[in-house]
């Protein structure tokens, strides 16, 4: 399972985010994914854990909580939808 983390202060680091989430287990894996065109950080990012239970324990504690002046918005990732076909060929479809 992958967490989301949403809400996020562009201030906020790869090292900040483990050492958050390393409260509640070991951490695989922080993503912080950046805009194509400018560099800059998206404002949410992407965390794995080794344990379910260590993940669900980070959501439930953390879904809410203020960190770096923001409400974060943590939750499990949803799967990446297939966007590779324009929205004119999806809206065809229905």
């Amino acid at each position: 399972m992958t967490i989301y983390v949403g809400n996020l202060s562009y201030r906020a680091t790869e090292a900040d985010l483990r050492a958050v989430f390393t409260d509640y287990g070991e951490v695989k894996r922080v993503v912080l994914p950046t805009d194509r065109e400018t560099g800059k950080l998206r404002g949410f990012a992407f965390v794995d854990m080794t344990e379910d239970a260590q993940e669900d324990a980070a959501i439930a504690e953390l879904d809410g909580a203020e960190w770096m002046g923001r409400q974060l918005r943590v939750n499990k990732a949803k799967p990446r939808e297939d966007n590779r076909r324009g929205s004119w060929a999806k809206k065809q479809e229905v």
